[in-house]
């Protein structure tokens, strides 16, 4: 290690007191950072997830539809125009909608309905603990997720019953970590009863997954569905995907409450480090003027103030980032969970590197303006 470095990590260490208290407020500062940020990512995640584990090329969805859960219906006899389309495979009909979920108890509960054709495919329940795909098919059979059970008073899981708008539910699936981000649980069935479920005419449904035939060109077919029917969109699964997320996060505000968290945690951190290093440094004047008067460069004296606010960094980012992953797992079961990826990991501790790093300049400016006569007036 080089003396420079030294030096930087006794200046840090020597006043115990003041290097728990940047590292506090680095790692105050890093922690606010990735839950707010984790919390954008989770709910980027959440909002998007039918869309995600669905089986399509295209989505036909009505003109204007900001997400899956929009409500505006479509006219069912547009199947069989899409699927005439040269170059379209498949096209199958989603069916979804808000009903009242009634317990045993008489209490009701809203939940989202979810009804798909089970035989095609194109959008079926995942990570299944118990029963089978297959089993929605029985009478009045619906599909679960275990997060929801105790609110829905299903607890003891397959043939759990349950009433939806006054109609017979026998929980027949259940599944593990499909959570919604409103909070109000989805509920898997088949075509036909989610029609009964939620009132929907059975001329009417809520959206179409296409798939295509291999070697088609999606944006063509996409533009020929548009230009041949007035009144829908039609967009990709990253397309629909992006405008979800835009819609609930931009649209509602959300996500700038999020990164206005984010940005408060970075500003209360430069505060914290920046008054800790410049304290530190005033302290330390007298020895900074010995190094000046020795005849040492500027930039020498910038690599010990610099390698001061680079260790700090380390070390918080290091304490923030395992509070950060046991937060992780503390909210993994959780309506909403905080989700940590490689790439946001890596971009918070650069982010914290920056941040330390522009704390070093309010330290850098008083040894610069400091007179080297002061190492001989002690």
């Amino acid at each position: 290690m080089s003396l420079a470095w030294t030096l930087a990590s006794r200046n840090l260490f020597n006043d115990r007191l003041r290097f728990t208290a940047t590292t506090i407020g680095i790692v105050f500062s890093v922690v606010l950072v990735i839950i707010e940020v984790g919390l954008y990512v989770g709910f980027s995640r959440t909002v998007t997830t039918m869309i995600t584990h669905a089986d399509a090329d295209l989505w036909v969805v009505a003109k204007g539809a900001n997400s899956f859960e929009d409500l505006t219906p479509l006219n069912s006899d547009l199947q069989n125009r899409i699927k005439s389309i040269a170059g379209v495979a498949d096209v199958a009909p989603i069916v979804i909608g808000f009903a009242s979920w009634r317990l045993s108890d008489g209490t009701m509960t809203p939940v989202f309905v979810v009804g798909s054709d089970l035989q095609d495919g194109n959008l079926r329940p995942w990570n299944v603990r118990q029963g089978s795909v297959s089993d929605l098919n029985a009478a009045d059979a619906v599909g679960v997720d275990a997060f929801y059970e105790k609110r829905l008073g299903v607890e003891s899981g397959i043939g759990a019953t349950g009433t939806i708008d006054n109609q017979p539910a026998k929980v027949a699936l259940v599944t593990s970590g499909i959570r919604s981000f409103t909070t109000t649980p989805y509920v898997f069935t088949t075509l036909d009863r989610a029609h009964r479920y939620i009132g929907m005419p059975d001329r009417q449904t809520s959206h179409f997954l296409v798939r295509l035939r291999p070697g088609a060109n999606a944006q063509q077919i996409k533009r020929t569905i548009a230009a041949d029917i007035a009144g829908i969109d039609v967009l990709t699964p990253s397309e629909f995907s992006q405008r979800s997320r835009s819609f609930w996060l931009i649209g509602t505000g959300a996500g700038a409450a999020l990164f206005g968290g984010a940005l408060l945690g970075v500003i209360v951190g430069i505060v914290i480090v920046a008054q800790t290093l410049y304290a530190s440094t005033k302290d330390n004047l007298p020895q900074f003027a010995t190094l000046r008067a020795m005849g040492s460069s500027k930039r020498y004296i910038y690599r010990i103030v610099i390698g001061q606010a680079v260790l700090s960094a380390i070390i918080g980012f290091l304490i923030a980032a395992l509070i950060g992953i046991l937060t992780v797992y503390s909210t993994a079961t959780t309506a909403l969970p905080i989700t940590m990826t490689p790439g946001w990991t890596f971009a918070t501790f650069i982010l914290t590197l920056v941040m330390c790093l522009i704390s070093a300049v309010a330290a850098i400016v008083p040894i610069m303006r400091v007179d080297p006569v002061v190492a001989f007036s002690k």
